[in-house]
């Protein structure tokens, strides 16, 4: 029976190709200041279309407060009740002169296939059609589904959806399909994931700019008391370092090999890896900061002069076990603490999500398990994620009975958010017929 359902998510592949190939076509990018609005919407219509042929019933598009449209259906059934979850919208393209391919051209190269979206999110929409068009009529659960229009732009709509519509999104079980495996071949299902804090700090010394030559020296400048805040945020090793902040948490979950993160990150010959921890305990289970961005003039034409003020974006990751508005409240502190020569300092806050840790102790976790194993040959493992998905939480306190299962087409090889996104099409076959197990056990 098993193998049946491999050789038709095979024979399914090229179907899948050309979805994907129509669906990185759209450029949702939910940010109308970028992409024109239309675009969100005819990705939203594709993904309305391509579910009803698989039997899903009452599709429309539902508006959320921050004006995305989330798609939402349901395949009636007797079984549990299951929701899938993925996202239409993308990140967008950043330096298209970066790719090797354009970003919204599905395009094949050395048996991966290329496209902004191939991966996130837009593969994951692509599994679940394989995976319900391989299993036919054959599909005991309750199937709902729900594809947002606004992830990548982390702005709450579909967080805020669910809160107000509870009875519409409840199921047993819920795939959120938006992470990824340890390797291309390698199952895993995501356990835990960071919170995050997002602020912008600006510091002032100055009424206006001086010369340098004048008064350089005496008067402070606004920048340098803006790098020196910025290097108190880590210390020597790399370890971040804001006060009140533990950070000596461990991973006891899965490994992550320090060549092998090596080559996933780039990381350049002779360039040291941050942190007194394993890989696994520095990206999953430690806080992290980064600085985002500063605002200071560029290099090309910029004057001998000291300037009054400067800022910077800054993004703190906040591991479990820690409360992100406490760790809100560590940053603003330590950021105003560090601050040099008595200038100003401002700390605004942008956003804040707290951070998850999914169930991995029911039947569904179990099940999913299983499936894994059997459509990949080999055990599934455990990960965790640096990243945030503050929707996860929104589901675990809406829905306090259900199990939430992060997995999904993306492994660290895709290159999701950054030029040259791919997936590998082993990974939609191989997670398609897993899913197609996983719901004909429900």
């Amino acid at each position: 029976m098993a193998m049946q359902l491999r050789e038709r998510v095979a024979s399914l592949m090229d179907r899948a190709h050309g979805d994907l190939a129509e669906l990185v076509a759209i450029p949702s990018v939910a940010d109308a200041r970028q992409y024109p609005p239309e675009e969100c919407a005819r990705a939203a219509r594709w993904v309305v279309d391509h579910f009803a042929e698989v039997g899903f019933t009452n599709l429309g598009l539902h508006e959320t407060s921050d004006g995305s449209h989330a798609v939402y259906g349901e395949r009636p059934g007797p079984g549990p009740t299951v929701l899938l979850y993925a996202h239409y919208d993308v990140q967008p393209p950043l330096d298209e002169k970066e790719w090797r391919t354009p970003p919204f051209t599905l395009t094949e190269s050395g048996g991966r296939w290329y496209g902004r979206g191939a991966a996130d999110c837009k593969g994951n929409i692509v599994m679940h059609l394989t995976a319900l068009r391989a299993l036919g009529d054959d599909v005991p659960a309750h199937l709902k589904l729900i594809v947002e229009g606004s992830e990548e732009q982390g702005t709450g709509g579909l967080e805020d959806f669910v809160v107000k519509h509870p009875d519409l999104l409840r199921a047993d079980t819920i795939l959120v399909c938006d992470t990824g495996n340890a390797a291309v071949g390698v199952p895993a299902a995501t356990v835990t994931l960071r919170g995050m804090v997002n602020v912008v700090v600006t510091v002032e010394a100055l009424a206006g700019e001086l010369h340098s030559g004048m008064f350089g020296g005496a008067a402070p400048d606004a920048l340098a008391a803006l790098v020196r805040i910025l290097a108190s945020l880590r210390d020597e090793a790399g370890n971040t370092t804001v006060s009140g902040l533990d950070n000596g948490q461990t991973w006891s979950g899965a490994p992550y090999a320090p060549e092998q993160f090596r080559s996933d990150s780039g990381l350049l010959d002779g360039v040291d890896l941050l942190g007194s921890g394993s890989i696994s305990d520095m990206i999953w289970a430690r806080p992290a900061v980064t600085v985002l961005g500063i605002d200071c003039p560029p290099v090309v034409g910029s004057a001998a002069a000291i300037q009054p003020h400067a800022r910077a974006r800054l993004n703190l990751r906040v591991p479990p076990g820690t409360d992100a508005v406490k760790a809100l409240d560590a940053l603003i502190a330590h950021l105003h603490s560090a601050a040099p020569w008595g200038v100003r300092v401002t700390v605004t806050k942008e956003a804040l999500g707290q951070p998850f840790e999914a169930r991995t102790d029911g039947p569904a976790y179990r099940a999913f398990a299983a499936a894994m194993a059997e459509a990949y040959g080999r055990e599934m493992t455990t990960l965790g994620q640096g990243g945030s998905i503050p929707l996860c939480n929104v589901f675990a306190d809406t829905f306090p009975q259900a199990e939430i299962i992060l997995m999904g087409v993306e492994e660290p090889t895709a290159a999701i958010h950054a030029p040259n996104e791919s997936v590998d099409p082993r990974e939609i076959a191989s997670l398609a017929e897993a899913e197609a197990l996983f719901l004909r056990k429900r």
